[in-house]
């Protein structure tokens, strides 16, 4: 039998020798299964119930996570020059004990850039630390409130109490906000707060249940095309509370309040205004810059009374959070298969344990402000 190693049910670390016949896992939890014999290549395929095959790895190692029921098979073929081997192994999975939340369950991290939100949604309190604001904007969320990431770059990192499985040839997980879209009898848009937001997953290789491991953007149907920029940096400076506001259009208070620079030669400032009187900067945060890395959309927006009283902020095809509302949910759901590497290359992953949704947009709309992503939830499509 091939040398292995694999680990069942929720368990993180490899626990058998030897490439088992059969073997036993809870759905969306991860099997881990690794071998040792020497090869050239490596090729993981699980065949589901009905016959499907999935590739998972063409490394020494696969993980394979599942959402239904059922009794799979997993074969490796090893391929040692002109030879190759395969080895194939039965696997149970099986229903959980505790039925799962099809929710969002933990915030690990939440970094908003400064916006007209930030401090109120959810609210800052004097001495609260990182880890009370992310408690905050988890409690929050679970109460069916809204979480703002602030403007470009600004992130949440959330997650499930299990792992979202990447199942082929379907939508695996929704994410909602407040976006609004309004239009006419010719569908034309005529009214709209889109607010897109860069979705990245991760699946947690290293079985920590930290999101330390390789993060991967889910390429959205403006992937590719002029005026998207990957690998966007944007670097925003605590304001000086004791400077001179710079009134702006009406509306706004100070139009040069928070300033803005980039990797891309751009530079502005996050304005304030009339209706959010609150310090924009995150302030359970210390450091008098922070910097974010994004992929950049187009600015959305444009003041069609031409006098800044009405902007409409349209929204992008598919593949952004708060894009669409909330009611369009194919709208507003994504694939795991949609996945990307720094690269541009697809990549497959068998499912995610984390994902990370970061305002895509830098621009300001007169009184309605910046656009800055928000959260309201995230569903498991599979359940």
């Amino acid at each position: 039998m091939l040398a292995a190693v694999g680990c069942n049910g929720g368990e993180d670390k490899f626990t058998s020798v030897g490439l088992d016949d059969s073997y036993a896992v809870v759905r969306m939890q991860k099997l881990k299964l690794a071998t040792g014999a020497p090869g050239d290549s490596y090729m993981w395929r699980a065949i589901s119930p009905d016959g499907t095959s999935t590739l998972l790895s063409d490394s020494a190692s696969c993980i394979f996570v599942a959402a239904t029921v059922g009794t799979y098979t997993i074969q490796l073929d090893i391929t040692d020059g002109t030879t190759t081997m395969q080895e194939t192994s039965r696997v149970a999975v099986i229903a959980e004990e505790i039925e799962y939340s099809g929710t969002i369950s933990a915030v690990y991290d939440y970094l908003p850039a400064p916006g007209q939100f930030i401090n109120t949604m959810p609210e800052y309190e004097e001495g609260d630390t990182r880890a009370d604001m992310n408690a905050k904007a988890l409690a929050s969320l679970q109460a069916g409130g809204l979480v703002s990431l602030g403007a470009c770059g600004g992130y949440m990192i959330f997650g499930f109490d299990h792992t979202v499985a990447n199942v082929t040839g379907a939508k695996d997980f929704a994410l909602y906000g407040n976006a609004v879209l309004n239009t006419n009898a010719h569908g034309e848009v005529t009214g709209g707060s889109a607010e897109p937001g860069a979705v990245y997953v991760s699946l947690d290789e290293n079985g920590n249940g930290l999101p330390d491991d390789p993060w991967y953007e889910l390429a959205g149907s403006e992937h590719g095309k002029d005026g998207t920029l990957r690998g966007y940096t944007i670097t925003y400076r605590r304001p000086d509370d004791n400077k001179t506001p710079v009134a702006g259009v009406a509306g706004v208070t100070d139009c040069e309040y928070i300033a803005w620079s980039d990797n891309a030669g751009g530079s502005g400032y996050v304005e304030k205004n009339t209706f959010h009187p609150q310090n924009y900067y995150p302030q359970w945060i210390n450091a008098d810059e922070l910097t974010y890395t994004v992929t950049r959309l187009p600015a959305n927006g444009s003041d069609v009374s031409g006098n800044g009283s009405n902007y409409v902020l349209k929204p992008y095809g598919w593949g952004y959070a708060d894009n669409h509302p909330n009611r369009d949910k194919d709208k507003n759901s994504f694939d795991i298969s949609w996945a990307i590497d720094e690269e541009g290359n697809s990549v497959y992953l068998p499912g995610v344990d984390f994902i990370k949704v970061s305002t895509a947009v830098i621009q300001s709309c007169g009184w309605i402000g910046e656009t800055s992503t928000e959260i309201s939830g995230a569903e498991d499509l599979h359940l």
